[in-house]
């Protein structure tokens, strides 16, 4: 995938998921990434070989913590639906936040938005400290397919806002709320959070739809704002090459006031430089 259509699908609505709360012996040492990424890496132990579907006894006669690794490890390999009996099976013998935070997730990767708010609202009951929930519960609102008509947008975003609040170092949480602000047409705010997200980590919209699902974006014009406001970022902390990419990407989406490279400071260490030139000589067809 190239960094240009990632950008897209960064732009469209990031799910961003959160961590598996494994308990420290059962990560894998592959998770030992960023922190403020982990919500969309969704740290999970994944087996060498896709784990076997325990049949309904013999989920009865493990215990809660063997339920919720056999859960985990089932998440890891995609097999949502086994994954979920797996943990369905663990609230029955010990209920907690963050199993109903696994079950959120789970149903997301599914599409399946309801169930996933469901799950994520019982995890902020019972944990409303749990900073991933509040989050997922966001994801959950804004993923289905009245957010607009029906102003579950707002509720997106006062979910997303009480995650930042409780973890404001996460770049996921800021840039999904960044992504409902810019749907929504608040297009300052919108900006401020992707910066936000930015600093905190600059490799973070590469990665982000590593994990993630990506759905809708309102429109071209977005993803076009979005694209050209990660150029500026990029061209700022000197990085040429995704400062191109970027760039690139604003132009096929349409981006009208291109030419604003040429006058904004942020930009001023680029536009002599001879990638830049040819980019800009023969401009790439925006695509509708």
């Amino acid at each position: 995938m190239t960094l240009s259509s990632l950008a897209i699908r960064c732009s469209l609505l990031l799910i961003a998921l959160a961590p598996a709360y494994l308990r420290p012996q059962d990560r894998p040492a592959a998770a030992a990434t960023n922190s403020s990424t982990n919500v969309i890496q969704s740290q999970q132990t994944i087996a060498p070989t896709p784990p076997i579907e325990p049949t309904l006894s013999e989920m009865r006669a493990m215990t809660a913590e063997e339920l919720e690794v056999l859960g985990d490890q089932l998440r890891g390999a995609r097999n949502y639906l086994a994954a979920l009996d797996c943990y369905r099976e663990e609230l029955r013998k010990h209920s907690t936040a963050a199993v109903y935070n696994k079950i959120a997730i789970s149903e997301l990767m599914m599409h399946h938005p309801v169930e996933a708010e469901k799950a994520a609202r019982k995890a902020v009951h019972r944990d409303k400290h749990m900073a991933d929930a509040w989050n997922n519960l966001g994801v959950s609102y804004y993923a289905r397919k009245e957010c607009f008509r029906d102003k579950k947008c707002e509720e997106a975003i006062h979910n997303y806002q009480k995650a930042i609040g409780l973890n404001p170092d996460s770049a996921s949480y800021h840039n999904n709320l960044a992504v409902v602000y810019m749907d929504t047409d608040q297009y300052d705010r919108a900006m401020i959070e992707y910066r936000k997200a930015f600093e905190i980590d600059p490799a973070f919209f590469e990665r982000a739809s590593q994990n993630g699902i990506s759905a809708r974006m309102s429109s071209p014009q977005n993803r076009a704002r979005f694209a050209f406001a990660m150029a500026r970022l990029f061209a700022a902390s000197g990085d040429l090459e995704r400062a191109l990419h970027f760039l690139r990407s604003a132009i096929e989406d349409g981006y009208p006031q291109i030419d604003e490279v040429y006058r904004e400071k942020e930009f001023a260490g680029i536009i002599n430089d001879e990638r830049f030139v040819a980019l800009m000589k023969d401009r790439p067809v925006a695509i509708r």
